[in-house]
């Protein structure tokens, strides 16, 4: 994990590209270090903010199921 230790800030999180780098800076791996570059594994604690709440929580529930740790900020 590249970014482990690390804080990724996010805006526009709630959706569309925004919401992809989110989850991408959140996704965490084990495998060598080419491979997760490549996957976007970077294992970073993300807070991210956006305009709708829905949306929001959605993605820091699907954040938090990877096991990495997140916070919403409307």
């Amino acid at each position: 994990m590249i970014l482990q230790d690390k804080v990724a800030l996010v805006t526009g999180g709630t959706s569309g590209i925004g919401r992809a780098t989110a989850l991408a800076f959140a996704q965490r791996s084990e495998g060598k270090l080419n491979e997760v570059i490549a996957l976007g594994a970077a294992g970073a604690k993300v807070v991210f903010s956006g305009r709708r709440d829905a949306e929001g929580e959605k993605t820091a529930k699907q954040i938090r199921e990877t096991g990495a740790e997140c916070l919403y900020v409307h």
